[in-house]
């Protein structure tokens, strides 16, 4: 049973933070029995961080004109083989891709990208485009939504992250990102993917001025589509970098690391038909991460061999994949590396 909308709140607004984490933790343990904490090991590359949006809380992109356009970059093929080629080599299995919207970037320049490393590498799983990527590509293109997943599924796309989310609510969308795909395009491209059987994840932002109610909405949202699809296969949540970023210079401040496991915490009770949920350690920190082990999270993500646009907010959080397994390890966990689609490969 999932929580109400009401019940979500009073745990928003309750102080008792062990007891709520608790509470997730034994969801965590009837879904995740046997005392197994996941990682993977893979990439995130970017391949242009030119971009149209201008959301407020990024500090990674550049626009397409104007004096910090010479700051911009499209990646050439060759150097993304590069680095898949050395992520393969440190026994990654997968990429996360995604970058700014670009209208020169039409449909054709993604599918020759996606063939070109399937062609090189088979084995990588590519995990690549956030819900906005995927509709700009399919309005640059003249494509309708389905077909544009479709064709990148073809050339190679075999699952879509739950990046661009934020908290999806249109009040809070419109003044953070005001030129952002809304709540229901978001929606519209996760469930358009899962009909044609590919998974995704789901994401939250949170810690950019919105209240209780927005992130409950958020939450609300995903669980009724994972009703209507069940073609998620994890939730992360994680807190708004302020650094850089033109939303850093407002009122609000950085999310707490209590605030971040009563995140956590909330959300694994509230989804309790998402079978993961992540325990992030790019914006708080491995310690914080390995607590978030113990308030509902199952996962610790990525040791992730590259990061770009948390780095842009000034976060340099970084691990290896030992440190990964120790911090699972002295949370009672057992580690094992999983890949994409939270399929385990190795428990030692």
């Amino acid at each position: 049973m999932s929580l109400s909308k009401q019940e979500a709140l009073e745990l928003f607004h309750s102080d008792d933070l062990i007891g709520i984490g608790m509470e997730a933790d034994a969801v965590r343990r009837k879904l995740h029995p046997e005392g197994v904490a996941t990682y993977v090991i893979d990439r995130n590359i970017n391949y242009t961080n030119f971009c149209t949006e201008y959301c407020t809380f990024c500090a990674f992109y550049r626009p397409l004109k104007g004096p910090q356009a010479k700051e911009g970059y499209i990646l050439e093929f060759e150097t993304i083989y590069d680095k898949i080629r050395e992520t393969v080599e440190f026994g990654g299995t997968g990429v996360l891709m995604q970058g700014g919207l670009h209208p020169d970037l039409k449909i054709d320049w993604h599918e020759k990208m996606l063939r070109g490393i399937k062609q090189r590498f088979p084995q990588i799983h590519l995990h690549c485009y956030s819900a906005s990527e995927i509709i700009a590509i399919a309005e640059y293109s003249g494509l309708t939504i389905r077909d544009t997943i479709l064709r990148l599924r073809d050339a190679g796309l075999d699952s879509i992250p739950g990046g661009g989310a934020e908290i999806l609510d249109d009040e809070v969308r419109h003044r953070i990102a005001r030129l952002k795909c809304l709540t229901d395009d978001w929606l519209n491209v996760h469930r358009t993917a899962h009909q044609i059987g590919m998974r995704t994840t789901a994401t939250m932002m949170f810690g950019v001025g919105e209240n209780y109610e927005h992130r409950i909405n958020h939450l609300q949202r995903l669980y009724d589509l994972q009703e209507e699809t069940g073609g998620f296969t994890a939730f992360i949540p994680w807190s708004f970098q302020p650094q850089n970023t033109a939303l850093g210079g407002r009122k609000w401040n950085e999310a707490t690391a209590v605030e971040y496991l009563k995140v956590l915490a909330i959300s694994r009770l509230f989804l309790s038909n998402f079978l993961n949920v992540q325990s992030s350690w790019v914006t708080q920190g491995l310690k914080v991460c390995q607590m978030g082990l113990r308030f509902g999270g199952n996962d610790v993500g990525s040791v992730m061999l590259e990061e770009n646009v948390v780095r842009a907010a000034g976060v340099t959080n970084c691990t290896t994949e030992e440190e990964l397994r120790r911090i699972i390890r002295d949370a009672g966990f057992r580690p094992a590396q999983r890949d994409t689609l939270y399929r385990q490969y190795f428990l030692n």
